[in-house]
């Protein structure tokens, strides 16, 4: 559950997933994984930083149609609980340095469900009006197609 969820500023997307925690958790800190399922396929992925500590560094880069990466993310990990929660903020660059954009933090949890794991994704946004605009550029779409991904991913190796 979402504690101190706020309809006007957040957007959450949760699934289950028929695996353990360990399992998606692995699929989180193994960049090879990684790049399987954080950007909606047909596009691929790279992990240009992924430092999984208070601080550290979360950069992927993303190509479309064959083309050439270009940036994706650029963000910095608030919080890192082996196993059971990420934060991570694009306000923030690796080393705590301010972004020049900001735009949302995003609480992901794996918690126990009877069926494996319960996958939620809360994201914030400063304002109502980028709250408004993540939701219009696709947020259930994007974040459920990846979370998708990561199911298949993970489901098909148990």
């Amino acid at each position: 559950m979402i504690q101190n969820f706020n309809p006007d500023l957040d957007l959450s997307i949760s699934r289950i997933i028929r695996a353990p925690r360990a399992a998606i958790w692995h699929a989180w800190a193994d960049k090879a994984s990684f790049e399987q399922w954080w950007i909606p396929a047909p596009a691929l992925c790279r992990v240009a930083a992924m430092d999984m500590r208070p601080g550290g560094a979360f950069e992927t880069r993303m190509s479309e149609n064959g083309g050439e990466f270009g940036p994706h993310l650029s963000a910095c990990f608030l919080a890192v609980d082996e196993g059971s929660r990420i934060v991570f903020t694009n306000a923030l660059t690796g080393g705590w340095r301010p972004a020049a954009q900001p735009f949302m933090t995003a609480v992901v949890t794996f918690s126990d469900h009877p069926e494996g794991t319960e996958y939620l994704a809360h994201v914030m946004h400063k304002s109502p009006d980028d709250r408004k605009m993540h939701d219009e550029l696709g947020f259930f779409d994007g974040w459920g197609t990846v979370i998708e991904q990561l199911a298949k991913l993970i489901e098909t190796r148990q």
